[in-house]
């Protein structure tokens, strides 16, 4: 697909910073994002240096423009209780408890766990839009939410975040300690491809293929553990907004972006609609992080389920901080409105939970 990159001029490398807040400095120059040469969209990203001394954040309720897109009509509570129970009952099933009582125990504790479950939502939903049966993709949506939980496990542990609290609750680490953690992660990951292969039905081969090595790619070095290497090489060093764009399309961005492309793929999506959707997906995977960012600063550990600012006081590369907040909202609000666009390309009936969910990211 033809992909447009930042057209920025070499010499706005420079740059000066002003009115600082509270440690998030609004920058006033901008700089090239040379890793969004893929992403598709013109997007000017700002640029600020590491602060000195992180101080709690007071601000409002941060607002994203709505005005460039109209939502359809469709009942989305009544839609996200039905598919939140559907996931829960598949996932469920798919790790029952068994021998060992203790290591099951653990890989449930975590994928049970309450929470969103936009990705299975999202490869349900995209495999619908395209024709297919929601049967056809719910191993998949299992597998991507196994995998996700993999990540949030292994994000948590003392040697990675360091991390308590997860999803409202203690950490995996926590309760069954960091060896059991790290081998129900791993076991996630193995009976996610294993779940995919055996108990997808009414999906020719290839297309199951196709979706094995969507899901793989996004999961691995060119995916989710590449964006959290570079993540954790990092660390402690200024990060410049090229760095931080690779680091949360890789680490958080592509698997969701792939659970999009595989719903697409195994509901018998053509060419045009996967492309379509593979936009979409890249959109809102990167605003799924850039809003995590805002949350992190401006929300309460309650509302977020997790331990909140966190990344101010850690001194932190986020965008917040490289773009400011205001800044943060003004690309959430692009992201999303690139997102809406390439649903244009739909009926706008039958796109309507992938409208909705995608505001959902947003105002969650």
């Amino acid at each position: 697909m033809a992909l447009q990159s930042s057209t920025i001029s070499r010499n706005a490398n420079s740059f000066l910073l002003k009115n600082t807040t509270n440690g998030v400095k609004t920058p006033t120059k901008r700089t090239p994002r040379t890793y969004l040469k893929h992403f598709p969209m013109r997007i000017q990203a700002l640029h600020a240096s590491r602060t000195s001394t992180p101080q709690p954040l007071e601000v409002q309720e941060p607002i994203i423009k709505q005005e460039r897109y109209q939502l359809p009509s469709f009942r989305f509570d009544e839609y996200m209780t039905k598919m939140l129970k559907k996931v829960y009952e598949a996932l469920d099933e798919a790790v029952p408890l068994q021998e060992p009582i203790k290591f099951h125990e653990a890989m449930r504790y975590s994928l049970l766990a309450a929470g969103k479950r936009v990705r299975p939502i999202l490869c349900i939903a995209s495999c619908k839009l395209v024709g297919g049966h929601e049967s056809m993709a719910l191993p998949m949506a299992c597998a991507v939410e196994m995998i996700n939980t993999m990540s949030v496990i292994h994000d948590d542990l003392p040697c990675m975040d360091d991390a308590d609290i997860r999803r409202g609750i203690l950490c995996s680490h926590k309760v069954f300690g960091e060896k059991t953690a790290v081998l129900a992660g791993y076991s996630l990951v193995t009976l996610a491809f294993e779940h995919v292969a055996s108990k997808t039905i009414g999906v020719s081969p290839d297309r199951i293929v196709r979706a094995i090595a969507e899901l793989s790619s996004a999961s691995g070095p060119e995916g989710l553990v590449g964006g959290q290497v570079v993540d954790l090489c990092s660390e402690g060093k200024t990060v410049d907004i090229n760095v931080l764009d690779y680091i949360h399309i890789n680490k958080t961005g592509k698997l969701l972006e792939a659970s999009i492309v595989c719903g697409a793929i195994l509901g018998g999506g053509n060419v045009e609609e996967v492309e379509r959707l593979r936009k979409y997906g890249r959109c809102i995977g990167l605003l799924y992080q850039v809003m995590d960012d805002i949350f992190n600063l401006t929300k309460s550990p309650e509302w977020y389920g997790k331990t909140t600012g966190s990344d101010l006081l850690s001194d932190k590369a986020t965008y917040p901080k490289l773009m400011g907040l205001d800044g943060s909202q003004k690309f959430a609000t692009e992201l999303i409105s690139r997102a809406m666009e390439e649903l244009d390309y739909f009926d706008a009936a039958k796109a309507a939970p992938l409208y909705h969910l995608a505001n959902y990211i947003v105002y969650r």
